[in-house]
C-alpha cells in the first residue's frame, strides 16, 4: 500500500510537469529584415545540468545547442538550404539565441526546449516599407476636382490609408508577399485640407503628403496642357467639316445649273 501510494506520488508529479512544459505561452516577434533579434531564454544564466536546444519550423528542425556539461555550444545553421548560414549566435550565460541579418526567410516559431525552461516564439519578418508616391490622372479635365492615386510597389503584410487630417478615409491591406498596391482619391482643386497617403506594417510606416496645387491643376490654370488640346481638336473637326459641306454644296449647285 505504502508503495502504491508512493507511485501515485510520482506519476502526479511528472503529470504535473509534462503540464508545465507542455503548455507555455507563444511569444510574438515582429521584426524588420536586414535587422537583429534576440530570443530570450528568460534565464539569468544556465545551470551546470543544463542542455538547451533551439528548434526552428513545424518540423522542429535543431539550429543551436549549448551542452553546459561538456562546455560546448554547436551551431546548425547548414539545415534548411543553410537559410541560418553566418546567422546564429547563442549568449553563453543566459541560453538566448540570437538571428542576425534576419530574411523572410526566417520567418516561423521558434522553441527554446531545456531541463529549466521550456519557450516558444512565433516571429514575424517584415520588409522594409516604400515610401508612397502619388500622382495625379492627368488624363481627365475637370473644374471641380482633381483625381489622384497612392501606389506602391512590391510589398506584403501592409495597408496603404489615405488620411484627410487624421481622419481614416479609404484603406486596402494585403497579406501576400511582393504585391502592387494602389489607393484612389478624389479632391476639389479648392479644398484647403491636408491630405496624406500612409503605408504600414506593424512595426514602422511610411507617409507622403499631399500638395494639391502641384499635383492639381483645373482648366483655367493649365489651359494648354489639360483641354487646349481637346478644344483644337473640335475646332479643327469642326472647319473640316464646314469645308467639306462647301464644296459638297458647290458641286450639287453646279451640277443643278448645268
Amino acid at each position: 500500500m505504502k508503495m502504491f501510494h508512493t507511485l501515485a506520488f510520482c506519476c502526479l508529479c511528472c503529470y504535473h510537469s509534462v503540464g508545465v512544459f507542455g503548455v507555455h505561452a507563444l511569444e510574438s516577434v515582429s521584426v524588420l529584415e536586414e535587422d537583429s533579434v534576440s530570443l530570450d531564454s528568460g534565464l539569468t544564466e544556465i545551470t551546470d545540468v543544463d542542455l538547451i536546444m533551439w528548434r526552428f519550423g513545424a518540423e522542429n528542425t535543431l539550429i543551436a545547442e549549448i551542452d553546459v556539461m561538456v562546455g560546448s555550444a554547436t551551431l546548425y545553421d547548414h539545415v534548411l538550404d543553410e537559410r541560418f548560414r553566418d546567422r546564429l549566435k547563442v549568449d553563453h550565460q543566459t541560453g538566448s539565441l540570437i538571428i542576425t541579418n534576419i530574411s523572410t526567410l526566417h520567418t516561423g516559431e521558434y522553441q527554446l526546449q531545456s531541463s529549466s525552461v521550456r519557450k516558444s516564439f512565433s516571429v514575424s519578418v517584415h520588409t522594409r516599407l516604400p515610401v508612397p508616391v502619388i500622382s495625379s490622372n492627368s488624363s481627365q479635365c475637370s473644374s471641380s476636382s482633381c483625381s489622384l492615386m497612392c501606389s506602391v510597389v512590391n510589398v506584403g503584410h501592409v495597408t496603404l490609408s489615405w488620411y484627410k487630417g487624421n481622419s481614416l478615409l479609404s484603406s486596402i491591406s494585403v497579406s501576400d508577399l511582393s504585391i502592387s498596391l494602389s489607393l484612389p482619391l478624389e479632391v476639389e482643386y479648392q479644398d484647403k485640407n491636408t491630405y496624406s497617403c500612409v503605408i504600414n506594417n506593424p512595426i514602422r510606416n511610411q507617409t507622403t503628403h499631399l500638395n494639391i496645387s502641384q499635383l492639381c491643376h483645373t482648366c483655367s490654370e493649365d489651359h494648354i496642357h489639360c483641354c487646349g488640346f481637346t478644344e483644337a481638336v473640335i475646332r479643327l473637326v469642326a472647319s473640316a467639316l464646314v469645308g467639306v459641306a462647301a464644296v459638297a454644296f458647290l458641286v450639287y449647285d453646279h451640277r443643278s445649273t448645268g
